[in-house]
C-alpha cells in the first residue's frame, strides 16, 4: 500500500527544473505508485498557476506539451480530496495554510516541501503529520 503524500508546489517545480535530485525521485515514485499524493483544488490551482509561469516555463527542459503530458500522468496519480473543514493552522505564511488542511482531511503521511521552515510553528499541532524534505522522504 503506498503513503499518501501532500506535495508542495516547491517540490513539484524543483522535479520539473532539475535533471536529477530528491523531488525528481519522488515525482518518479508517484508515478509508479510507491507515493500517493493528495491533491485538492486549492492545490491543483497553484501547481497550475505557478507551472505557467514564464520564467518557469523558460527553465523547464520540456516543451509546453510535454509538461502538459507529465502534469496530466501526476494528477492522474494523485487522489483528490475535498476539504469540508478549514482548520486554519495559521502558518506563518497563510496561503500555506491548505497544504495541512488537505493533508489532515486526506489522513496524509507527510508534507513534502522544501520550505520546511515555512510549514513549522504553526498555532494547531497535528502530532502524528510529518513535515519532511523530499530527501527526509526518501531516506525514511
Amino acid at each position: 500500500m503506498s503513503k499518501t503524500v501532500v506535495i508542495d508546489t516547491s517540490v513539484l517545480v524543483s522535479a520539473l527544473l532539475g535533471p536529477s535530485g530528491p523531488a525528481r525521485e519522488l515525482l518518479r515514485q508517484c508515478l509508479t505508485g510507491k507515493y500517493k499524493p493528495l491533491i485538492s483544488n486549492a492545490l491543483f490551482q497553484e501547481y497550475e498557476e505557478l507551472t505557467n509561469r514564464s520564467r518557469i516555463l523558460k527553465k523547464c527542459p520540456l516543451s509546453s506539451s510535454e509538461l502538459r503530458e507529465l502534469l496530466n500522468a501526476y494528477y492522474s496519480v494523485c487522489e483528490w480530496v475535498p476539504i469540508y473543514y478549514l482548520w486554519r493552522p495559521n502558518l506563518r505564511d497563510e496561503s500555506d495554510n491548505f497544504l495541512i488542511e488537505l493533508a489532515v482531511a486526506g489522513n496524509a503521511h507527510c508534507v513534502v516541501t522544501n520550505n520546511i521552515r515555512d510549514l513549522k510553528g504553526s498555532e494547531m499541532v497535528f502530532p502524528d503529520l510529518r513535515v519532511l524534505t523530499p530527501a527526509q522522504l526518501l531516506r525514511g
